[in-house]
């Protein structure tokens, strides 16, 4: 006993007794101390921004594959309702904020502490009505912006805010809007009419731009808004435009050609608004130039497949076809969904959106930085 009481008490235990105890302080504080930048994220957008708001009965119709397996394999080991194998760009962004994925405003069922996500497949920018009116639509997207505008404002309501209250606007001091990339389906669903994509973009961009006055008069001070993506490298486009219309890449020029200009005229605006509320911090995110980046050094990022599909079927170079996707009977999965950009034809798989996510949040594919975002949240407190 007397050995063992000298033992502990000998100078060498004392110094790995401190040095542990020291260890266990620091960590301790470390987790204590943990600050997140934004108390919450509210979302907005489409299929590449929505975590489940699908799976609803006055969710779009015909989208129902994706609440099968394989979806949601690689990272949740069962669909979520997510149009991918995992995460996507919003789930990584939440990541990085230290907050919870957002749970979809359809199924929130109380778990709003940390924000909401108000993104659903299949949403236009252009009110659904204008697709009626011109025959464009098979009535599976009844959902827009301004549907997912209606459920924000519905869900403030039900919160005890209302319009112009100053509670509500020293709240949006700690919120992060995230308005993720929509227009894309107003192109696809016009494809082959005689509609214009000049019409398309005119409208788009002033449906959107109404949505963000709408979000900004409500006194939302910090707010990211996504671009559309390269369009033309999706497999879908490949599948449905002729060979003739490539570019340098192998995607389909002209798709590539209206998203950029669709881009150009978003930004345009963006500067409109930080003139007009120069309170708030108005970051674009450039998804085209970020998705450009990996298509032009796909190894570089640890891709080996640039436009074949990951899960899905068809005899053509894509493992693609409108008949045959994924999650459907007939379709089929790849074995390294990370080494594949695509995952299903129309959507990326998490490792693409991880990539993406990161050049947002971490590099320098937003203007301003998203850094220089958190550097005058932290410095306003």
């Amino acid at each position: 006993m007397a050995s063992s009481s000298s033992s502990s008490s000998s100078p060498a235990s004392k110094i790995i007794l401190i040095a542990i105890f020291s260890f266990l302080s620091s960590f301790a504080v470390t987790v204590k101390g943990q600050t997140r930048p934004f108390k919450k994220i509210y979302a907005f957008g489409d299929s590449f921004t929505d975590t489940g708001n699908t799976r609803s009965a006055s969710g779009p119709s015909g989208f129902g594959h994706v609440s099968n397996s394989p979806y949601g394999s690689s990272f949740f080991n069962h669909s979520t309702n997510r149009y991918s194998d995992g995460r996507l760009v919003i789930d990584f962004v939440a990541e990085s904020l230290s907050l919870p994925y957002l749970p979809p405003y359809l199924h929130s069922k109380g778990n709003d502490t940390f924000g909401v996500n108000f993104a659903v497949a299949g949403s236009t920018a252009i009110n659904h009505l204008f697709f009626v009116r011109n025959n464009l639509t098979l009535d599976i997207t009844p959902q827009s912006i301004q549907t997912q505008l209606l459920w924000f404002n519905r869900y403030l309501d039900s919160q005890g805010c209302k319009a112009n209250s100053s509670e509500c606007k020293e709240d949006f001091d700690d919120i992060l809007f995230w308005f993720g990339e929509i227009g894309v389906n107003d192109y696809a669903y016009t494809l082959g009419s005689t509609v214009s994509a000049d019409t398309i973009r005119k409208l788009s961009i002033s449906s959107i731009s109404n949505a963000l006055q709408a979000l900004l008069q409500r006194g939302a001070k910090y707010l990211v808004v996504q671009g559309l993506p390269l369009t033309g490298c999706l497999p879908l486009s490949l599948y449905l435009e002729p060979e003739d219309d490539r570019d340098n890449l192998g995607c389909v020029k002209s798709v590539n050609e209206k998203s950029n200009a669709h881009n150009l005229v978003l930004q345009d605006k963006l500067q409109q608004f930080r003139n007009q509320y120069p309170h708030a911090m108005i970051a674009y995110a450039d998804y085209y130039n970020a998705y450009l980046t990996v298509m032009q050094n796909p190894a570089k990022f640890g891709f080996r497949e640039r436009f074949t599909v990951c899960c899905g079927a068809g005899e053509g170079p894509y493992n693609f076809s409108v008949f045959a996707t994924c999650g459907t009977p007939n379709s089929t999965v790849c074995s390294s969904p990370s080494q594949y950009v695509n995952w299903d034809g129309v959507h990326l798989t998490e490792a693409m959106y991880n990539v993406v996510s990161n050049m947002f949040v971490r590099g320098n594919y937003t203007q301003p930085p998203f850094s220089s975002m958190l550097d005058k949240k932290e410095r306003q407190g």
